[in-house]
C-alpha cells in the first residue's frame, strides 16, 4: 500500500503517518529523514544534496526524486510506503508519478487531512502555551504558522486538484480528534 498523506502545517501528518506505520507495516517516508540519510550514506547523490543544504538552497526536485527513488527501493519499504512532506508543487506530483511508473509502482490514494486555518492557528497557540519554555522552538508561534499556511495555500494545495483528477483524493477531516481522524483513514484504507 503506497500512500501520500497531504494537508496543512500542523494538520497531523507526522501522527497520521506513524499510526499507519503501526497497524499496517507500511514504512513512513519523511523527506527530512531520507535527505540527511542519503547525505550521512556519503553516496554522490548525498554529497549533492549536501552542497545543496550547505548552500541553503531549495532541493532541485531531480535530487529529492533520486532519493526517493532509492529509499523506496529499499527491503523495508516492499510492503509499502507513507510519503509525508512530498510532493509539495504539482512538478514535484507529476515527477513522483513518472518515477513510480518506471518502478512498476503505484499510489493506492492520496489522504488530504482537511483542516481550518483559524482551527490551526488556535492549535499551535494551546500547543505553545501548554510547552515548557525550554522546548518551545523560535518558529513556534503563530506568525510563523500563518507563514506556512501561506506557502501551503500557494504552493502545495493546487496540487489536489491533480490526485482529485486521478480519483485518487481521499479527504478526511482533521478538525475532530486524532482518534476519529484515524478512523477515517482507517475507513480509506479497507476501502482499498
Amino acid at each position: 500500500m503506497n500512500i501520500i498523506l497531504l494537508g496543512p502545517p500542523g494538520a497531523g501528518k507526522g501522527t497520521q503517518a506513524k499510526v499507519l506505520e503501526e497497524t499496517h507495516g507500511i514504512v513512513q517516508l519523511s523527506t527530512g529523514d531520507m535527505l540527511r540519510a542519503a547525505v550521512a550514506a556519503g553516496g554522490e547523490l548525498g554529497q549533492e544534496a549536501k552542497a545543496v543544504m550547505d548552500a541553503g538552497r531549495l532541493m532541485p526536485d531531480d535530487i529529492m526524486i533520486q532519493i526517493i527513488s532509492e529509499r523506496i527501493g529499499q527491503p523495508d519499504c516492499a510492503k509499502g510506503f507513507i510519503l509525508d512532506g512530498f510532493p509539495r508543487t504539482t512538478t514535484q506530483a507529476e515527477a513522483l508519478e513518472r518515477m513510480l511508473v518506471e518502478k512498476s509502482l503505484k499510489l493506492d490514494f492520496v489522504v488530504e487531512i482537511a483542516v481550518d486555518d483559524d482551527i490551526l492557528v488556535d492549535r499551535i497557540d494551546t500547543r505553545v502555551a501548554e510547552m515548557p519554555e525550554s522546548e518551545r522552538r523560535s518558529d513556534d508561534n503563530v506568525e510563523t504558522l500563518r507563514k506556512r499556511l501561506g506557502v501551503y495555500h500557494e504552493q502545495t494545495a493546487p496540487i489536489l486538484p491533480f490526485y482529485r483528477d486521478r480519483d485518487m483524493l481521499k479527504q478526511v477531516d482533521g478538525m475532530t480528534s486524532i482518534e476519529e481522524v484515524t478512523r477515517q483513514i482507517e475507513q480509506v484504507v479497507s476501502a482499498v
